[in-house]
């Protein structure tokens, strides 16, 4: 099994409801953004993947977050509230739908809201 990893970093506003008090609060965070990409083969280049196409699409994904009020985009909602487990859920799955490689599969997408907090979205095993 081979595993690639990509960093990067968006930074937004929300607002978390029936979380903690000053959560409900209209605030911001520097998401920092890891992104995990695996596969059980490399192709012929001898890479799982091509970092720069990941990168590609992760920054496509990146605008569609950065500098925005999360709690208004389309993707997050009453059921699905922009927390960093529901960003990187986001994350995750929208990267997925991206990668044309049936064998290569998004692993897990951690979203740090801070240097000590994060959360971590782990897709379903079966690559």
């Amino acid at each position: 099994m081979f595993e690639l990893i990509i960093v990067t970093h968006f930074s937004a506003a929300h607002q978390l409801k029936m979380v903690a008090d000053k959560c409900e609060n209209l605030h911001g965070h520097n998401w920092k953004i890891e992104v995990y990409v695996a596969g059980k083969s490399l192709n012929d280049a001898g890479v799982l993947m091509d970092f720069g196409e990941i990168k590609q699409h992760v920054s496509e994904i990146m605008k569609t977050l950065d500098h925005k009020f999360l709690n208004e985009l389309d993707f997050f909602d009453d059921n699905h509230p922009p927390s960093s487990e529901n960003i990187a859920s986001y994350i995750a799955n929208a990267l997925q739908a991206m990668i044309k490689e049936p064998e290569i599969k998004v692993s897990r997408v951690t979203a740090w809201e801070s240097e000590n907090a994060s959360a971590t979205y782990i897709a379903s095993p079966g690559i």
